[in-house]
């Protein structure tokens, strides 16, 4: 039963982070197709994730309240529609409509799947859960590139908006026809009477969850979204290559993440592992933004880069979840999950603007600076959760 939940839960990150990673993936196509700017694609990203900042609190109370799987359903149909809609009329203007509605789509996504999992895996297998669920999220945004951007080349670009929203409803179809079989999470009396209360999270740790969030979208999204970009322009890379180099990257963020999982079942040092890992990962960004790669060098540095940036994930997934009151983790999760939103409504608008002002190097050194200070706030919540301990 717990697997049936896990695959469930799986399939459906995996598409949310393949919409994720529909536009991002198209990006060195869409400003011909569209004619438009890079900014303006930046603007568009902005708004899917000032949506998901927006809406992603109150859907989470809704998770804790109407049920996970009932709102995971509503998800995955609104996020269908709107790549459907844009493979039928794919214009700079819709695109800004389907991203409003894709970024709404996108705000359930985190705090039902952490509500199903939180109440439904058994506690000794929750990191290597995490890590599965993670995984999957992954391996959605490695299949972006290669399946989306090698559809828009070799027949159309609505091609590649209608097969991502074909994903969705293929899903959506897996989980209504198996949702007899798999345990469904629903608030209970008692725990609704409970969500009157405030959530007990000291207000400075939820603010520090945040933060940190936002850091990881800036220095992983960034990535995801623009190194094909700036390698293309600002580094004279061929497109196949800097693409094939973002699949790795993914591919091995996958893998990162299950070893991750591996770590947060059997360490309580959390935040020095993911110290350490971001810090090397801007150690071999730093590589690729100072030394002309040959291809494979390239591809395997950014490889590299993708399996240190996964190890983390599961961990702080654990972090949140020992934070999270029980029966209130979607609104926990919620929460917290709106700094990867915040990272993804600045981060796309600035370095936009710098590929539209033939900055493009700049954007890798950009990424750099996100990765140390990332690693400098993880360092600092770790001390400082090793003085509340001590003390």
């Amino acid at each position: 039963m717990y697997n049936k939940l896990l695959v469930q839960v799986a399939l459906a990150h995996l598409v949310s982070h393949l919409h994720i990673m529909t536009i991002p993936a198209l990006l060195p196509l869409l400003p011909y197709f569209m004619d438009v700017s890079f900014m303006q694609l930046g603007l568009a990203l902005g708004v899917f994730n000032s949506v998901s900042a927006v809406v992603q609190a109150p859907l989470g109370f809704m998770v804790d309240r109407v049920g996970a799987q009932r709102m995971l359903n509503y998800a995955l149909v609104v996020g269908s529609l709107s790549f459907a809609l844009l493979a039928v009329w794919p214009v700079f203007s819709v695109l800004l409509i389907a991203m409003f509605f894709a970024g709404l789509a996108n705000g359930v996504y985190h705090p039902a799947d952490y509500a199903l999992l939180s109440q439904g895996m058994s506690a000794d297998k929750m990191g290597q859960a995490f890590s599965i669920h993670t995984f999957a999220g992954f391996v959605g945004a490695a299949l972006a590139p290669p399946v989306l951007l090698g559809l828009a080349q070799a027949i159309d670009m609505r091609w590649a908006f209608a097969v991502s929203s074909a994903a969705g409803v293929l899903v959506l179809c897996y989980l209504l026809f198996s949702r007899a079989s798999i345990p469904v999470v629903v608030a209970s009396k008692k725990s609704t009477m409970s969500d009157k209360r405030p959530i007990k999270i000291p207000v400075l740790g939820l603010m520090g969850f945040v933060f940190l969030f936002m850091l990881l979208s800036l220095s992983t999204g960034s990535i995801e979204r623009f190194s094909v970009s700036s390698l293309v322009e600002g580094f004279t890379v061929p497109l196949s290559t800097a693409n094939q180099g973002l699949t790795w990257y993914l591919v091995m963020s996958a893998f990162g993440v299950l070893a991750g999982g591996y770590l947060a079942d059997r360490t309580t040092k959390h935040g020095f592992i993911a110290a350490a890992a971001f810090a090397l990962a801007a150690t071999f960004v730093v590589l690729i933004s100072s030394v002309a790669l040959p291809a494979i060098l390239l591809i395997t540095a950014m490889a590299i880069v993708g399996f240190l940036t996964g190890i983390v994930a599961p961990s702080r997934d654990m972090l949140v979840r020992a934070a999270s009151p029980k029966g209130a983790e979607g609104r926990t999760f919620g929460i917290v999950s709106t700094g990867f939103n915040i990272g993804g409504v600045v981060g796309p608008v600035f370095l936009g603007y710098l590929l539209d002002q033939h900055l493009a190097k700049e954007v890798m050194w950009a990424i750099v600076a996100f990765m140390l200070l990332t690693t400098i706030v993880v360092l600092l919540q770790e001390f400082r959760s090793k003085r509340q301990s001590a003390s």
